[in-house]
């Protein structure tokens, strides 16, 4: 399956959710919000959200500081 992870071409073999892609990249239990389509996918979510063919997905970690 071909998917966009902040603007670079990411490869996943099988059905994927939100939570899986966070695992895969390393981000699993660290503060980020997580977009696909354009569309907010709520923390509480991220474990049933299924990402499809095409998916364009935006992780950004949130980072403190002043």
């Amino acid at each position: 399956m071909k998917l966009t992870l902040n603007g670079q071409a990411f490869e996943a073999d099988g059905p994927l959710t939100v939570q899986d892609l966070l695992r895969r990249i390393g981000r699993e239990g660290v503060p980020c919000a997580v977009e696909v389509n354009q569309s907010l996918v709520p923390h509480r979510q991220r474990a049933e959200r299924t990402l499809g063919e095409g998916d364009r997905i935006e992780v950004v970690t949130l980072v403190g500081g002043g």
